[in-house]
């Protein structure tokens, strides 16, 4: 805990509302610290520097839960790490999103019945880049909605002039080191966004297909193959079979005849084969198939595309022009009308992949293009994190990590796309191939015979350079020596794949081993309150924006933040999003009545000799919280954080600090003046803790009760070692009391504020200092002449005897006990009953087994409890 930190005030400080309104708060209060330039980052700081880059929202894209979930974590270390002293940089900055912008700007062209080819690449390309500076970045405005304490003047775009440079550059630094090569391979193609994607961006699902088993060769030369996708079957160019197969020993080597087509086709031994698996052949189509692929350049077999970019059948005259899957009915029908078809099983549930963009079904296809030789790259990225250069939270994360960039395949870059980085490769009239650098000029003209690659790269090629191109490089800035590497990475666990093991490859190569992040912080994915998968369809879908508007994006942030376990899915509801608001209310509320009741952070803390008990032990109890919090932030658990500063603020400082102090305050005089000096200090701490998390009513409530310039800047608290053992143990006594009392009124049906007298004997325990708080909070008055004990408690060796006479009917009461004691009872023999019956035991489900048991024990505790109640009670 530090010393107050406050600063010197600069304007009046204003009197509180009577009530919290965010909307009328939140908006000024963040154009308020942008203009003061809080969040501004200077790379000449001596403070040591904090850095953590933005996951760059797609241009295309708003604000969801899953951005606000992240933003808030992302927010909360960078505020927290300022207030500590660094020099705090969140950098912003937003995605081009190659496939998605492009198909977005090419449905606004068919709504003028246009296409893109009408417009032509350039043209085409410029109404993107309109299309950009009207309707993208949507997501930055809902961001400063949000508070999202980023440095404004550092935003980058993936496209903007210094970072295409930087692709440029690493791509000739790449293809120059050999990293970079094109050739033809088996890709996944889209037909309807009509470019190659990368295996990462592939989603598969479980569709309802067909498999069908159909008859090669003739007579002897017979052979059975089955396959999901028989249209592919006119660009077989072999049938594979296992070489210790004795089935078809007799068959390898010889050429057998492919129906429908007027083509012989050989029959090959290759150990990819499954001898068990089907028939044990397989039909190979080295253009529309990987595995297949492989098989073909094992054995010279040629390559044979049989359909176009849009999946259109372009060989063999009754197929051609044929979409894929009208093609495929037809193809099962011709065959069947010969006699080739053995076996047909409908429907056959397979996984197919799908476009992760428009959900087209993916065409495997044969293609030339760019890839990156990821070997080398894959290795470094995968030798930083085991030899701790870079550390993944959750740890148990890791594996994941491990398992893709210890088995990754060669990357595809390029992407038949107008919208994105241009491969930066010439191609001259007599085969040259030349790549050149953002200094270098192209080789030749178009006139000359000297054409440019037209295809783009990669969107994650781009945003793989993103902690070091969007701070200056190739060029050494200062802000690249100042911010790089850095601090942390957070993250979806999901996009480990796309985007991390990217980062991590490109930093290593291009800042010399220097590694990219020091720390990789994975999330879960946020879901709706039941832990399903929030969708617009089902409409579960949340619009953050709708739940700021109506309780405050203080509740929004600290609602994500108390759901954020390390690694883990994050469920929510309005419930939780209303109880957060309930929250900011309380915090508000109990800060009102501290500033009217003498809290104040003048001067320094009194001596602990002067305090009282209930002082030293909330002081005890703040410093263990700031150690505690301080903790958890260390090892990424919002989760435990938020709950921990949760029921330190509610249950602690304002459920029994304030309360417990009512009577003090009430007496006045240098007690009064103490306690409102620790009140003071336990407010201003505790809102300095809370503010990375909620940081708008924080603001407002720090800067009032201190006269600070800003909880922004204000120092972060630190455990200042003040522990009271004894003062923890007195208090804790004093809430056990309070506690079982309140539970014994609340049994004998008393109002909350109803008073009963009552005599306590509290002689010879550490609570006879206390015995005006506890009347005050149990609402006990003093015994008169006819005082009459009629209940006696004894509580952690007090005594708490009471006079009920006058407030409760004893008869009544007794009789409605009875009652309950009696369905107690018959509960717990019926679950006996039940439990003791070997028979049902043996049939019952064990969650049904489980769920009597719950019920017995739930029944013997109401039993105890009743008991206890009657036992208490006076003799009618």
């Amino acid at each position: 805990m530090t010393e107050n930190s406050q600063q010197p005030q600069s304007e009046p400080t204003p009197e509180l509302p009577t009530q919290y309104a965010p909307a009328d708060v939140e908006g000024a209060l963040y154009e308020r610290w942008v203009e003061r330039g809080y969040f501004a980052a200077d790379a000449k700081s001596d403070k040591p520097a904090y850095t953590i880059v933005i996951p760059p929202p797609n241009v295309t894209g708003s604000l969801h839960l899953g951005h606000a979930f992240q933003h808030t974590l992302m927010d909360a270390l960078t505020r927290r790490k300022r207030m500590q002293g660094y020099e705090s940089l969140w950098l912003p900055g937003m995605d081009h999103a190659g496939i998605a912008t492009q198909n977005v700007v090419e449905r606004e062209l068919g709504k003028e019945g246009k296409s893109r080819h009408d417009l032509g690449r350039e043209a085409f390309v410029e109404r993107v880049w309109q299309w950009k500076e009207e309707y993208g970045g949507k997501i930055l405005g809902q961001m400063r909605r949000l508070g999202d304490g980023v440095d404004w003047s550092r935003e980058r775009f993936t496209m903007d002039e210094g970072l295409s440079q930087a692709v440029q550059t690493i791509f000739k630094k790449l293809y120059d080191d050999e990293l970079i090569y094109r050739a033809e391979r088996i890709i996944n193609w889209c037909p309807r966004c009509l470019t190659a994607i990368s295996d990462i961006e592939v989603e598969y699902q479980d569709d309802d297909g067909e498999l069908v088993s159909m008859k090669y060769g003739e007579g002897d030369d017979t052979i059975v193959v089955a396959t999901t996708r028989a249209e592919t079957m006119l660009g077989d160019t072999a049938v594979a079979v296992h070489p210790d197969d004795e089935r078809y020993r007799h068959l390898v080597g010889r050429r057998i005849k492919l129906p429908l087509t007027n083509r012989t086709i050989p029959v090959v031994a290759d150990t990819h084969v499954d001898p068990e698996f089907g028939t044990g052949a397989v039909k190979v189509t080295p253009a529309h198939d990987p595995n297949d692929f492989a098989i073909g350049q094992r054995h010279d077999l040629e390559s044979l595309t049989v359909m176009d970019e849009r999946g259109v059948i372009t060989v063999h005259g009754p197929f051609e022009g044929l979409d894929r899957f009208e093609a495929r009915s037809a193809i099962v029908a011709a065959l069947r009308a010969e006699g080739r078809i053995v076996a047909e099983k409908r429907p056959y549930v397979h996984s197919v992949g799908h476009c992760s963009r428009c959900k087209t079904t993916l065409e495997p296809r044969l293609s030339m293009q760019w890839w990156v030789k990821v070997g080398p790259l894959a290795e470094a990225a995968g030798d930083a994190v085991r030899d701790g250069r870079v550390s993944i939270h959750p740890a148990d994360m890791s594996k994941r990590y491990f398992d893709w960039v210890d088995n990754m395949h060669d990357w595809c870059i390029s992407r038949q796309l107008w919208w994105g980085h241009r491969i930066p490769v010439w191609y001259g009239p007599e085969g040259e191939v030349v790549c050149v650098g953002p200094d270098e000029e192209p080789p030749g003209t178009e006139a000359e015979g000297w054409k440019q690659d037209p295809d783009v790269l990669d969107t994650w090629f781009s945003s793989g350079l993103w902690p070091f191109s969007t701070l200056g490089w190739p060029e050494r800035t200062p802000d690249l020596e100042k911010f790089y590497s850095t601090d942390v990475l957070l993250t979806g666990h999901d996009i480990i794949f796309f985007w991390v093991a990217r980062m991590m490859m490109f930093g290593l190569y291009a800042m010399d081993g220097e590694v990219p992040f020091k720390t990789i912080a994975l999330t879960g994915l946020v879901r709706d309150q039941f832990g399903k998968k929030m969708s617009k369809s089902s409409g579960t879908a949340v619009d953050p924006l709708d739940w700021m508007n109506a309780y405050g994006s203080d509740a929004v942030r600290f609602t994500l933040a108390r759901g954020a376990n390390p690694g883990t899915d994050v469920p929510i509801g309005e419930d939780w999003v209303q109880a957060s608001r309930n929250f900011a209310n309380k915090i508000w509320n109990a800060t009102r009545f501290a500033l009217m009741n003498g809290a104040t952070v003048e001067g320094p803390l009194p001596d602990p000799s002067e305090m009282t008990a209930t002082d030293r032990w909330i002081l005890s109890r703040l410093n263990k919280t700031v150690a505690e919090v301080d903790a958890f932030y260390d090892d990424f658990q919002f989760a435990k954080l938020s709950d921990a500063l949760y029921h330190f603020a509610w249950d602690e400082v304002f459920d029994w600090y304030v309360e417990l102090s009512k009577t003090t305050f009430m007496a006045g005089g240098e007690p009064a003046k103490v306690s409102g000096r620790v009140l003071g200090e336990v407010l201003d701490v505790t809102l300095r803790l809370l503010h990375p998390i909620v940081p708008f009513v924080t603001e407002t409530l720090w800067t009032t009760l201190t006269g600070g310039e800003s909880v922004v800047i204000a120092e972060w608290p630190t455990d200042s070692g003040f522990r009271d053992a004894g003062a923890e143990r007195e208090i804790e006594t004093l809430q056990q009391v309070i506690t079982e009392v309140r539970r014994f009124r609340a049994d004998q049906g008393l109002q909350p504020g109803q008073r009963v007298p009552a005599r306590l004997t509290l002689d010879g325990t550490a609570l006879a200092p206390h015995e005006a708080a506890i009347r005050q909070l149990l609402r006990l008055q003093p015994e008169g002449e006819a005082f009459a004990a009629t209940a006696t408690l004894p509580v952690a060796g007090a005594t708490v005897a009471l006079d009920l006479s006058g407030t409760i009917d004893v008869v009544a009461e007794r009789k409605r006990l009875a009652k309950d004691l009696a369905a107690a009872e018959k509960e717990k023999a019926q679950a006996n009953a039940k439990l003791g019956n070997e028979a049902f035991l043996a049939k019952a489900p064990d969650q049904v087994v489980d769920k009597i048991r719950t019920r017995l024990a739930k029944a013997d505790e109401d039993i105890a409890r009743i008991q206890a109640q009657l036992e208490r009670l006076p003799e009618a």
